[in-house]
């Protein structure tokens, strides 16, 4: 496994809108593996691979969609003593941004801050007081600088990410923006797997698309675009298999291998699709479990609802503390998803 595209993927700063480090990062990695590599006006990276066997009729043609995107925040307000005011791009629990280390990035730089929100230390504060959780809204991040050098520095549309490294652990890889780091490295595995392989009879088109954690902006535009037959959403999901949360609630079991997702509330998976995928990893002997998310989506729902409609399943891969600093991912659950990705694809007629 690649592990240092991987950790290069995930620390590599890049919100809603401004995925363009992530996307320069990807253009230099997949030389030589798709036949033509176009940036569409969204900001997506729209890679196809032409069918390497088959007969001379039309291929199916295959979209893989896999977003760049992290959460983060815009700047919207620097303030006379020099705090930036941030605005969020994407869902955040705001009991995990207290005093958090990020990365604010800037035409004129990257500064490294401190985000919290105004309020008490806990030397001074009531019991009362510390059990306020205050919005998304009410944090700021100290630049460590004076206000007239903060605010020459940092402008209004500059954009904040989490500034935490990546970490392997003995089972596991633990960062930011695993969601959905994790699938674009997924796509660049699978397809190098299929490179190596026997060929495939598919027209494969992975997407790397823009603004998934803002409502799928890219993947509508990309998914209108490309026309396609079949459609895979890749992305993380919960594995909330830890203490606290009731076996029902936990989506995925972490070593039980990829995901196949039937039902998240943006889309309802084609059955057949998604049972195909199962039958497919019971062949290959893949570690694979089938998962229900009851709230969140992924662009496989933006395929879906493209065009006359396209037949859309969900391939995902469990993740501890999705939406944090310290996401957390099994190794053997993101190869077994590497390995079904590029089974299914090389199954397609």
């Amino acid at each position: 496994m690649n592990t240092q595209l991987f950790k290069s993927l995930c620390e590599t700063p890049g919100v809603p809108g401004r995925e363009e480090r992530v996307r320069e990062l990807v253009r230099g990695e997949i030389g030589g593996l798709f036949d033509d590599v176009r940036e569409d006006a969204m900001g997506s990276l729209i890679c196809t691979r032409e069918r390497t066997t088959g007969t001379k009729r039309k291929p199916t043609r295959v979209l893989i969609c896999a977003h760049m995107d992290e959460i983060g925040f815009y700047v919207r307000h620097v303030d006379e003593q020099g705090y930036a005011w941030v605005n969020p791009a994407g869902g955040f629990d705001a009991r995990n941004l207290f005093h958090r280390r990020v990365l604010v990035c800037t035409a004129k730089g990257d500064y490294v801050g401190v985000m919290t929100a105004g309020g008490k230390p806990v030397h001074i504060s009531t019991p009362e007081e510390r059990k306020q959780i205050p919005e998304p809204l009410n944090f700021y991040v100290d630049l460590g600088m004076d206000a007239a050098t903060a605010r020459k520095k940092v402008q209004i549309g500059d954009f904040v990410v989490m500034h935490e490294p990546f970490v392997e652990q003995p089972e596991a890889f633990m960062s930011k923006a695993i969601d959905n780091r994790f699938a674009v490295f997924c796509a660049i595995e699978s397809i190098k797997k299929l490179a190596k392989g026997k060929g495939h009879a598919c027209e494969i088109v992975v997407a790397f698309t823009t603004q998934e954690e803002v409502g799928l902006r890219g993947a509508f535009t990309a998914a209108e675009a490309i026309d396609a037959d079949l459609g895979i959403g890749l992305d993380v999901t919960l594995c909330a298999d830890t203490p606290g949360v009731p076996e029902a609630d936990r989506v995925t079991k972490r070593g039980d291998g990829a995901g196949v997702m039937y039902m998240d509330s943006s889309m309802i998976a084609d059955q057949r699709l998604a049972d195909e995928l199962c039958k497919i990893a019971k062949r290959r002997k893949i570690p694979h479990q089938r998962c229900i998310l009851p709230r969140g989506g992924q662009d496989g729902a933006a395929i879906q609802r493209s065009r006359h409609g396209v037949r859309c399943a969900a391939l995902v891969c469990g993740t501890r503390y999705v939406h944090t600093i310290t996401e957390s991912i099994h190794k053997g659950d993101l190869q077994a998803t590497i390995d079904l990705l590029a089974a299914w694809v090389q199954s397609v007629k």
